[in-house]
C-alpha cells in the first residue's frame, strides 16, 4: 500500500521540526545541511540557500519543480539540490531527503574506515549496511550524479569528507535513518577505542536483513531480495568470518596489531607484567 500524501501545510511544519531536530542532535552546524520533501502536486518543498536549521522559519523553505526551478519562496533552493532530485529520479518510493554533516559518521570517512559492516541487529534490520561514496566537490553534479547508484539500493549513505544523504517515505523516516547511522558511528568508534569489533556471524546478518527487509521494508531493489541467500548484503559479506578490523583493505589500524601483541604475550615475570598493563592502559587512552 502506497504512503498518502501529505499536505503542505503539514509538511512545512514537519520540515521545520526536523530542522531544528538536526541542529539539536548536533546533526549539523550553522548553515549545514538541507532537508527536502515532496508535495501532493509532486513538486519538492525544500530549504532555501544560507539559512541555519537550528532557527528554521517557513519564510527559509521554498517550493521548486522536479527539474529545479524554483516556484514559489523567498531567496534561493539549497546549493545540493542536484543531489536530492537525483534521490528523487532514483527512488519513486522516496518522498523526503535529510542531507546533514554528523561529526562521528563523517571522521569514519575522513579515517579511510568503512561502516558498511553487519554489527548491530537493529541497523542489520533496519537499514542494512551503509556505504561511502568516493569525494566530489559539494553542490556538484558529479556529487549528485555519484550517489546515484547507491540510492537505488541504501536509504543511508556516506559521502567522503561531505556528510550522509539519508531517505524516506516521509521525513520521519529518514530522520530516524539519519540518527540510527551517527549511532551506530558512535556505538562502533566506541567499541574500537575499547578494543576493538565483533561483527554479526554472517548466517546471522542474512537472517536479520532478510527479515527487516519483509517487516519494515526498504529500498525496492533490496527487498526483492529478502528470500535470496544473502539477501541484499554487500558481496563481502558472504564469506565474512567476524573480521574485527574495519579498515576497507582489512588489515587493523598499528594501535590495534601492538594491543593484540601485548594481550597475548607471556607474563613472565612481575616487572613484564606491570609494563604490559601500563601499554594497554596507554592504548585505551588511561595511562
Amino acid at each position: 500500500m502506497s504512503t498518502p500524501f501529505v499536505p503542505e501545510r503539514r509538511l512545512r511544519e514537519e520540515m521545520l521540526k526536523f530542522g531544528h531536530l538536526c541542529y539539536e542532535r548536533h546533526l549539523l552546524v550553522a548553515m549545514d545541511g538541507n532537508l527536502s520533501a515532496i508535495l501532493p502536486d509532486g513538486n519538492v518543498l525544500c530549504t532555501k540557500a544560507g539559512c541555519h536549521k537550528g532557527f528554521l522559519t517557513d519564510d527559509d523553505l521554498v517550493v521548486i519543480d522536479r527539474s529545479g526551478r524554483k516556484l514559489r519562496g523567498q531567496g534561493s533552493p539549497t546549493s545540493e539540490m542536484a543531489m536530492h532530485l537525483a534521490c528523487y529520479d532514483e527512488r519513486p518510493d522516496v518522498r523526503a531527503v535529510i542531507h546533514t554533516h554528523p561529526p562521528i559518521s563523517i571522521a569514519f570517512t575522513i579515517a579511510g574506515v568503512s561502516m558498511a559492516r553487519c554489527v548491530l541487529p537493529e541497523v542489520v534490520l533496519t537499514l542494512g549496511t551503509v556505504p561511502t561514496v568516493d569525494y566530489a566537490t559539494t553542490g556538484t553534479k558529479s556529487l549528485a550524479d555519484g550517489i546515484r547508484p547507491y540510492v537505488r539500493h541504501h536509504d543511508a549513505i556516506l559521502m567522503d569528507r561531505h556528510g550522509a544523504v539519508c531517505l524516506g517515505k516521509d521525513l520521519l523516516t529518514a530522520f530516524c535513518n539519519l540518527e540510527t547511522m551517527e549511532h551506530t558511528a558512535l556505538i562502533t568508534k566506541t567499541a574500537r577505542d575499547l578494543g576493538g569489533i565483533k561483527e554479526l556471524p554472517p548466517e546471522e546478518a542474512v537472517k536479520l536483513r532478510s527479515m527487516g527487509l519483509k517487516r519494515y521494508g526498504g529500498p525496492p531493489s533490496a527487498v526483492a531480495k529478502a528470500d535470496g541467500p544473502h539477501a541484499d548484503l554487500p558481496e563481502a559479506c558472504h564469506a565474512c568470518s567476524g573480521c574485527a578490523h574495519p579498515t576497507p583493505s582489512g588489515v587493523a589500524p598499528k594501535s590495534e596489531l601492538k594491543m593484540a601483541r601485548v594481550v597475548s604475550a607471556p607474563l613472565a615475570n612481575k616487572s613484564v607484567e606491570d609494563a604490559l598493563v601500563g601499554e594497554v592502559l596507554r592504548a585505551l587512552g588511561r595511562g
